[in-house]
């Protein structure tokens, strides 16, 4: 008999008769209730859509290895950055603003999220493709995203209400600058580069302090689209980045990253120009030079989006011996912020998942609850005297801490001898662009600011770009008003 390959099932493994047809009464008479497998079709198919995240929701992925090329063993214990160390991972880009079908060419910033698989539980970074962000204190971030959306009452994105924030947000102007020029939209997710933008610590294993800064370098080599471009492949490909990856994998086009620490001894914080840990600042290369550790090198397509990519969950509280974090206030706030997300959106056991799940033994006391599919076994408390696992502080001490004090205070930092809201803004116009990349910026914000901001919030904007550089100011100006 000839092979008639694999039969199609109900999701309990049961054989079904038919693809293509209901059970009825009769060819022309009605559906009966209990055709289960036309239920359980319909059924799934109405609940086969979870909610997408709130920033981020339009992204694409691969999966990977990282391998240390450098020896930083100085500098930090976590064992997946020690001589030779390969580490599973897996990364996730995105664009912030957009929902799932989203443009991929918006301009935007892009999201740049790993997962290390190491032997000591996943360690995440949650990072972007430029090295600060528009605000430093938590308090505003969910107004930022709102205003970056969709109004209440067109339902459709407004930049009178991104430029009305960002103008009563001056802290926002570094990061405006980054998006506003070339690298605001990167040719391919491959073109780009990857930075933690917050501080993070190490810990090597004297318990010596550091404060880093993550810096994935493209191997690709840096390149962008201009917003010509990027607005005729949002109409003919909306989903240009996502193809792009999967293909240059599928053909065996592996993209790679360099990852390079800026590394600031612990007690340099104290007296640093900058406050190091507002997350509009970036540290300049030439007091902390970029010190190379490995390569992560994506080389293997998801198979399943949904279960691979989508249900990724990534956050900046999954924290390996070693690594910690700062007294940065939105990393803080993030370190609540991810996790909670993951639990409203996928369920509390969402580390069950396979792509979220850890590649080392997971010894928990967390029990039960929607969608749990890893036994648990007494006992079920701690402390226990029935041999359950215990904490082991020798082996595993509290080493990823800082000193506080003071009164409670609604402030986000105090300010340091070279702290202001648009110095370096100012820096990346003049001395990092060039006079094409600046004509492009100019270009780029006028086109913006011409697409319905109200006059108000125009007379700020002006106001704003003066700040950053009097004379880039002056020709945006010129280029809205004409003359």
């Amino acid at each position: 008999m000839a092979d008639k390959g694999k039969p199609t099932t109900t999701d309990a493994g049961i054989p079904v008769s038919s693809d293509e047809h209901s059970l009825t009464v009769g060819p022309n008479g009605p559906i009966v209730l209990h055709d289960h497998y036309l239920i359980e079709q319909m059924a799934n198919f109405n609940r086969e859509r979870i909610p997408e995240r709130q920033p981020h929701a339009k992204g694409g992925g691969a999966f990977g290895r990282f391998e240390v090329t450098s020896d930083v063993s100085r500098y930090t214990k976590a064992a997946l950055f020690q001589p030779g160390a390969k580490t599973d991972v897996l990364i996730r880009f995105s664009t912030v603003a957009g929902e799932r079908g989203s443009p991929d060419t918006w301009r935007d910033p892009r999201g740049f999220a790993v997962k290390f698989y190491t032997p000591e539980g996943n360690f995440d970074m949650v990072g972007n493709n430029t090295p600060v962000f528009f605000l430093r204190d938590p308090m505003k971030f969910q107004h930022f995203i709102r205003s970056q959306k969709r109004r209440a009452d067109t339902n459709l994105r407004d930049h009178d209400m991104q430029w009305d924030f960002w103008t009563l947000s001056p802290e926002s102007a570094h990061q405006v600058a980054w998006l506003m020029g070339d690298r605001g939209i990167p040719k391919t997710w491959r073109h780009m580069n990857g930075y933690s933008s917050h501080t993070y610590m190490w810990v090597n294993a004297q318990g010596e302090k550091f404060w880093v800064k993550y810096h994935f370098k493209t191997d690709q080599g840096i390149e962008c689209l201009t917003q010509e471009e990027a607005d005729q492949l949002a109409g003919s490909d909306g989903d240009y980045h996502t193809r792009d990856l999967y293909e240059a994998i599928r053909r065996g086009n592996y993209p790679s990253w360099t990852l390079y620490m800026q590394i600031m001894p612990f007690e340099d914080a104290e007296t640093y120009r900058f406050n190091p840990f507002d997350l509009t600042k970036v540290w300049p290369h030439e007091d902390y030079p970029l010190i190379e550790v490995g390569r992560l090198t994506l080389d293997r397509n998801p198979t399943d989006y949904h279960t691979e990519i989508e249900q990724a969950a990534f956050e900046p509280n999954n924290m390996v011996p070693g690594t910690g974090v700062s007294p940065d206030k939105m990393l803080l706030a993030r370190v609540f912020s991810y996790a909670d997300a993951h639990r409203a959106r996928l369920g509390v056991n969402y580390k069950q998942i396979p792509v979220n799940a850890p590649q080392c033994p997971v010894h928990s006391y967390s029990k039960d609850g929607a969608m749990r599919v890893q036994k648990v076994s007494d006992p079920v408390y701690a402390p226990n005297s029935k041999g359950g696992p215990a904490a082991d502080p020798e082996r595993y001490p509290e080493a990823a801490t800082w000193e506080a004090s003071g009164d409670f205070v609604r402030q986000a930092y105090t300010l340091r001898r070279d702290d202001d809201d648009f110095g370096q803004a100012g820096t990346l116009v003049r001395e990092v662009m060039d006079e094409a990349a600046r004509e492009r910026l100019v270009s780029n914000v006028v086109g913006h600011l011409k697409g319905g901001v109200s006059e108000p919030v125009l007379e700020r904007a002006f106001e704003y770009w003066r700040n950053v550089d009097l004379a880039i100011g002056k020709r945006i100006e010129k280029g809205v008003r004409g003359g």
